[in-house]
């Protein structure tokens, strides 16, 4: 270990980190979400839609806790760029790999804040011939909500803050966090 590297404040207990959900708690409330989702389906084989990038961490518990036969693929849209705030704009950054015609989707997000951006994709997707789009949001930002987005499948209603952590990040920082956090003040990082 080098000394730089030794002395590097820990991402896991960065002051500027307010705990907001443990690990445990996320874990718990996904098994449930999991268990909804394959009480759901049971019979079917919906595709699982991630969206990428804050959601990579969301989706692989969550595909591990349905006992049913699902499949997954990923999706990128940005409407935020380097900052905190979205800026309204959505485009589409990495396309699906397989067509959804004729198929169940269950678009798996992080965080769903003014609805804006998912309004958009849920659109996007219904328009390219899914029998069915629902949602699972492992956070649910209502305050901010612009546009109602109906969720399917909720972990967690939170207070309007910015939150980093498993998966959610600020400027690609905090994704490995093992649960999430409110970020203090980003200008600090």
């Amino acid at each position: 270990m080098s000394a730089s590297t030794a002395q590097s404040p820990s991402e896991f207990s960065n002051p500027n980190l307010e705990p907001l959900l443990t690990g445990e708690q996320i874990q718990t409330r996904i098994a449930e979400m999991g268990a909804e989702i394959a009480r759901d389906c049971a019979g079917r084989n919906p595709l699982l839609i991630g969206v990428l990038k804050g959601a990579f961490v969301f989706l692989s518990d969550l595909v591990r806790a349905i006992d049913a036969r699902v499949s997954t693929e990923f999706i990128a849209i940005s409407s935020y760029g380097g900052g905190t705030r979205s800026s309204g704009e959505v485009r589409i950054v990495k396309d699906l790999d397989v067509p959804i015609e004729g198929r169940e989707i269950i678009v798996v997000e992080d965080i769903v804040d003014t609805g804006l951006t998912l309004s958009y994709l849920l659109a996007n997707l219904e328009s390219r011939g899914a029998t069915s789009v629902k949602l699972a949001a492992l956070l649910n930002k209502q305050e901010r909500r612009l546009r109602e987005v109906k969720i399917d499948y909720l972990g967690f209603d939170i207070p309007d803050a910015f939150v980093v952590g498993y998966g959610l990040d600020f400027a690609e920082r905090y994704r490995n966090l093992p649960y999430i956090a409110v970020l203090k003040d980003p200008s600090q990082d």
